[in-house]
């Protein structure tokens, strides 16, 4: 009889459970611990809610968000690692379904606790406790963020048990990760002068968190019972990942960090002490995964490595724990008040939350800078990742051009100054400034970007996977041949897409949305990026697309899309009704030109700046057209050569025939 302690579920599921046995018993312990050392379960002078809420409240909150992890990272896991069909793929989505439904069990204690904390009330069943639970649910920032998490949780939950494919398994990932922008534009980062930057950091670092998580303590379900060999794929694999997410991490904390603490205070405060507590837990998990690739992976086809690497994820996750157990501490202790606050604060700093920039003159177009965190890693991102493309494609002997290099580069570094230089800085406080950067957006940044070619670089440097698991490279492939990818794309819907974008962004709500909303601003961003570049990939893109319209047909969409330009830049210039006005009419500005003559420039702008980028376009298209003329001659010549000049002489033979039925 085969022992039952060998079957590879139940060896998958002992080692799954002692993991995450291992992380929960670590994150509870140290958010107690850290939770008591820092006073927050001392009774409240006001309003307390009693020992089970103030003792309870950090643990529930410290396993909700392992949950969470958990979660997350497994599902992120399971699509970028697992094959399709493999009973490893059901047994992580198993994991992530259990994951989701603790995460929504404990994440409503902790919603219920969190409610008496802030409220100081008793738990009752009586009507105005269950309408004030209820008006914390609608109608308080904090209290709709986690109750929109706890949806999201439960739908991730949902999902997880239905799906047993991959492509249903990235359903989940991505309805799991949207879990996190909620938690991401609340708590610290809603208060603090630099929004921007907390939104993001924090944004940033939840994602690379439970990437890093998640993914360790799923790593068990996915390599038990399998081979050596296979086991070794899958570490490698989610080496990669972490290795991504510990630094993005360290960025995405270090930003956060510096928004709320100054150097001098990291020392001096309860909040700075547990910033460096947490930057030691870091570096320790950093020699983990640096001795893991230098020491441990390359071996892992020996049994005795593979348990010792077991051992060491073990350690791992405990001082994963310590690092959770903080973070919870830390979501819920006082940042240092760095704040001057003005007893008479003007316009701009009611609005923004930041006072107003200095005049913008010729010089500040090279000199005012606004960082920002999420742009600036993915344009460094995309530049890494290119460059390693091309240098894989060298090292097998195979060319790139430098002019395509070159455009990416280009592209990447004109994108980084619209979101991170004078653009950023000025475009909220001036209408024509913000046109200048959403001009540059949709009809500059495409231009370059486009031209470098990166789906077929993508194609060409990186492998495609045999094991019936899907790479960044072959997800890539499959979402652009999907029927909405070849919707989308079609030049005719492109075409439309871009230039209805305009009327119909600036002429409803979401412009207001994009000025006034961070989470807007960043979707403005993203929609008019990613529609300037289907519109000029469907004119001159060199990238293979499903839909090819022939030149004439593209040198028309182009002379259309223009003339829609110049009436949109026009209604601008001539509107007398100023847009979101009591935004950019209520700044206060006491220099540059009135809020209405600065829209007309505007449209101005948006009028004249689109004239470059389609003169480009159209040089682009026209000298594309004219090579492929000169290929279809010369198709047509070696075609000819090689029957003789039959193609000819059939012509002449034709030729004559008419003539003598002329003649006739």
């Amino acid at each position: 009889m085969t022992n039952p302690t060998q079957n590879p579920t139940n060896r998958a599921a002992r080692a799954g459970l002692v993991a995450a046995a291992t992380a929960l018993a670590s994150v509870v312990l140290w958010s107690a611990l850290t939770a008591w050392m820092t006073g927050l379960t001392n009774p409240y002078e006001l309003g307390d809610p009693g020992d089970v809420v103030r003792w309870g409240q950090p643990i529930l909150r410290s396993v909700t968000n392992l949950a969470m992890a958990v979660a997350i990272g497994g599902a992120i896991f399971a699509v970028l690692s697992l094959s399709d069909g493999a009973k490893n793929l059901v047994r992580t989505l198993n994991l992530v379904a259990m994951a989701g439904a603790a995460w929504v069990l404990f994440g409503s204690a902790s919603y219920l606790f969190t409610y008496l904390s802030i409220t100081g009330l008793p738990v009752s069943f009586d009507g105005a406790f269950t309408d004030g639970l209820v008006l914390f649910a609608t109608e308080v920032a904090l209290g709709q963020s986690l109750a929109i998490n706890l949806a999201l949780g439960l739908l991730t939950a949902t999902l997880a048990v239905m799906v047993r494919s991959l492509k249903g398994s990235l359903a989940v990932a991505v309805t799991a990760v949207a879990a996190l922008v909620p938690l991401a534009v609340s708590g610290h980062a809603s208060g603090t002068a630099g929004h921007a930057m907390a939104v993001n950091s924090i944004g940033l670092h939840l994602l690379a968190v439970v990437v890093w998580v998640g993914g360790l303590v799923a790593l068990p379900f996915a390599t038990s019972g399998e081979t050596s060999e296979r086991a070794s794929v899958l570490v490698k694999r989610y080496s990669a990942l972490a290795l991504a997410a510990f630094a993005v991490t360290a960025i995405s904390g270090s930003a956060n960090a510096l928004v709320r603490v100054n150097l001098d205070q990291l020392f001096t405060t309860t909040y700075g002490l547990l910033v460096m507590s947490k930057i030691v837990t870091l570096a320790v998990l950093g020699l983990f995964g640096a001795y893991y690739r230098l020491r441990v992976i390359g071996q892992l086809e020996s049994q005795k490595t593979r348990t010792w690497f077991g051992r060491l994820a073990l350690a791992e996750l405990v001082v994963m724990g310590v690092a959770m157990g903080l973070a919870t501490t830390l979501s819920r202790t006082g940042a240092p008040d760095n704040t001057n606050y003005n007893q008479n604060p003007t316009p701009a700093e009611i609005l923004t939350g930041e006072p107003l920039p200095n005049e913008l003159i010729a010089s500040s177009w090279f000199t005012e800078f606004k960082f920002d965190l999420l742009w600036s890693i993915i344009c460094v991102g995309a530049a890494g990742f290119y460059i390693w493309g091309v240098l894989r494609l060298r090292k097998r002997g195979d060319k790139w051009p430098i002019a395509r290099t070159a455009s990416w580069m280009f592209g990447l570094a004109l994108l980084a100054y619209i979101t991170n230089g004078a653009p950023n800085v000025y475009g909220e406080y001036l209408f024509s400034v913000h046109m200048i950067g959403h001009m540059m957006l949709s009809m500059g940044v495409p231009v370059f970007l486009v031209r470098g070619a990166p789906i077929t670089l993508l194609m060409r440097a990186v492998n495609k996977r045999t094991d019936g698991s899907m790479s960044i490279r072959d997800w890539f492939l499959w979402a652009v041949h999907t029927p909405w990818a070849k919707l989308v794309s079609h030049p005719i819907f492109a075409a439309i897409n871009f230039a209805g974008s305009l009327v119909i962004f600036y002429f409803t709500p979401l412009f207001e949305w994009s000025v006034r909303d961070h989470l807007g601003h960043q979707w403005m961003t993203v929609h008019f990026l990613i529609t300037g570049y289907l519109f000029v990939q469907a004119l001159v893109g060199v990238d293979p697309g499903p839909n090819r319209l022939q030149y004439p047909i593209r040198l028309m969409l182009l002379i259309g899309t223009l003339a829609f330009h110049a009436f949109f830049g026009l209604a601008l210039m001539g509107g007398d009704a100023l847009l979101v006005a009591d935004w950019f009419g209520a700044m206060g500005r006491t220099w540059g030109a009135t809020p209405l003559d600065d829209q007309h420039d505007g449209g101005a702008i948006a009028w004249g700046i689109g004239e470059l980028p389609t003169a480009v376009l159209t040089i682009i298209v026209s000298v594309q057209w004219a090579r492929s003329d000169a290929r279809e001659s010369k198709r047509l010549d070696r075609a000819s050569d090689r029957s003789g000049n039959q193609d000819v002489e059939d012509y002449n033979a034709m030729l004559a025939r008419l003539a003598k039925r002329d003649e006739q």
